[in-house]
């Protein structure tokens, strides 16, 4: 079958890179839940809709930048000019 008997899929660099950007994608997905949970702990149980969406366009690196940053925030408005600063336009 296609020559793949003796081969352990799990080798191959296509599984390789699959299971590397999978993982990738995970720990993104895992990092912005914890941030707007942190969010909304800190600014009690209202985020604006917006401020959610622009959270869930972040890398990976500008979350985990952000889940230090909120320990600063005093307001939504903070939260707001800090999302401006990354480069992520208000909506």
């Amino acid at each position: 079958m296609l020559g793949l008997i003796n081969t352990d899929l799990k080798q191959t660099r296509f599984y390789q890179e699959v299971f590397t950007e999978g993982r990738q994608e995970g720990r993104q997905e895992e990092s912005v839940q914890l941030t707007l949970r942190l969010l909304r702990r800190r600014f009690g149980a209202s985020l604006a809709p917006a401020h959610e969406q622009r959270i869930r366009g972040l890398s990976l690196d500008q979350t985990e930048a952000l889940m230090e940053a909120l320990l600063d925030f005093q307001t939504p408005d903070d939260l707001g000019a800090w999302l401006t600063s990354q480069g992520t336009p208000p909506i």
